[in-house]
């Protein structure tokens, strides 16, 4: 694919203004466990009678690790590793990310390495396999897997982060559930649960998880709920029976703490670097507005997106691209197929990976959404900048927004300086980041 600078493109775009900008900080309320004190939460939670009675001196126990970025999933999965040790028990840690890295075992395994999880690290094996067995079907007749290494343990505990869903909305979204029908069911147990769509995701995943606590030996989960500032929170285990009542609970809870974008509307949403240590699907949705599918809705209200950058711990798995109105050739270079398409043909959500608009550079990424806006006066165009959808306490912002913001009408938010030109380098990329370092 031919990308030129300089050419017909960049003589069309050269012309077309970009507002001043200004950086802002958008304030939430902040529970936070401090990650010095992870350990101590999450042995306060296991030592609880009906939890650590689990647990017995000798037997195998299998510990899940995702691929999510999530806020001290290492310190997290290291304490949990450390107190099943503690019970004279053998931990040992499995990925459980359906069929992301590449759906191949190394590749897991590489994803983990990226997150800190190493079995030096975590001073305990990892067993990396993408062989499953068939334990059953749900009600709903679909077929039931489950990784047969975790399954030949003598106990799981499902590790996970719990939070809503970027595709679909129901009383189970990411959670325990989640990690245990599509996580632990590698490329099989993702694709049945995927495979009726999203619109059935909400009552496919709760039938397949009955089928797998019921069969497998699920001893607990350990689920960390996140801040709006990408911090640990609230760490809750659950025993096994209690999965499915207390899920829908936490969920809620959940919910109430998510970040979002305090301007609620904009034209142009300028997204730094997205990454699936970002989100699923590389930049979150509820933050962003920019959904893969007609089933779950919120998020920023906008007519265009541009995406600039892939972040490294994403290995090529640039999902999420199809989501915006224009890419980088930076971005679209670092697009790796064998990593992203697996995703798609297990999920049948084929819109995240498509490819829209490639531009030579940042500069022009931006023009080109301001350019192509439908019904808006340019000379007062709202953007929103954001490094990326996990971590948006501070933003930029267009000179539009600037005097309601200084008046007061987005509680919450507050401006850090004047609006000023947006500075490029000799490429036409950005050169100032939206998160002072």
């Amino acid at each position: 694919m031919k990308i030129k600078q300089g050419g017909k493109v960049s003589d069309l775009l050269k012309d077309t203004a970009i507002p001043k900008m200004f950086r802002a900080r958008q304030d939430f309320p902040r529970p936070v466990i401090a990650p010095e004190d992870i350990r101590a939460a999450v042995f306060a939670e296991l030592s609880r009678p009906e939890i650590s009675g689990m647990l017995r001196a000798g037997m195998s126990v299998a510990i899940t690790a995702g691929s999510r970025g999530i806020a001290n999933v290492d310190r997290i999965t290291r304490a949990i590793a450390d107190f099943i040790r503690s019970k004279g028990a053998a931990p040992f840690i499995v990925p459980a990310m359906g069929s992301h890295g590449g759906a191949t075992a190394e590749g897991q395994l590489q994803v983990l390495a990226g997150y800190g999880i190493t079995e030096a690290s975590m001073g305990c094996p990892i067993r990396s396999s993408m062989e499953t067995l068939l334990l059953g079907h749900s009600s709903l007749g679909k077929p039931v897997y489950l990784d047969r290494t975790a399954y030949e343990a003598d106990g799981i505990v499902v590790s996970c982060r719990l939070k809503p869903h970027n595709a679909f909305r129901g009383d189970y979204e990411s959670g325990p559930c989640k990690m245990m029908v599509v996580g632990l069911g590698k490329r099989e147990g993702a694709e049945s649960v995927h495979s009726d769509g999203m619109g059935k995701m909400a009552e496919n995943l709760p039938a397949n998880a009955k089928v797998i606590l019921e069969k497998a030996p699920i001893l607990f989960a350990v689920t960390c709920i996140e801040n709006a500032y990408d911090e640990t929170c609230r760490i809750v285990a659950i025993p096994k029976e209690d999965i499915l009542e207390r899920e829908p609970e936490l969920l809620k809870w959940a919910f109430g703490r998510m970040p979002r974008l305090l301007v609620g509307e904009a034209d142009v949403l300028i997204v730094d670097e997205i990454g699936k240590n970002y989100s699923g699907t590389g930049v979150d949705p509820n933050v962003t507005g920019t959904f893969s599918t007609e089933y779950a809705s919120g998020g920023l209200k906008v007519q265009r997106t541009c995406m600039l950058d892939l972040s490294d711990p994403s290995h090529g798995n640039g999902l999420g691209v199809g989501l915006a109105s224009v890419i980088t050739r930076r971005l679209f270079d670092k697009l790796d197929t064998e990593m992203m398409y697996p995703n798609c043909l297990t999920s049948t959500v084929l819109k995240s990976a498509m490819i829209p608009m490639v531009v030579a550079n940042d500069k022009e990424a931006v023009q080109a959404c301001i350019r192509t806006l439908n019904g808006v006066d340019t000379g007062k165009v709202r953007v929103v900048r954001i490094a990326n959808s996990l971590h948006i306490e501070y933003v930029m912002l267009s000179e539009a927004y600037f005097a309601d913001v200084e008046r007061g009408a987005y509680p919450g938010l507050e401006a850090c300086g004047e609006p000023r030109a947006p500075l490029f380098d000799d490429e036409g990329n950005l050169k100032e980041p939206v998160i002072a370092g």
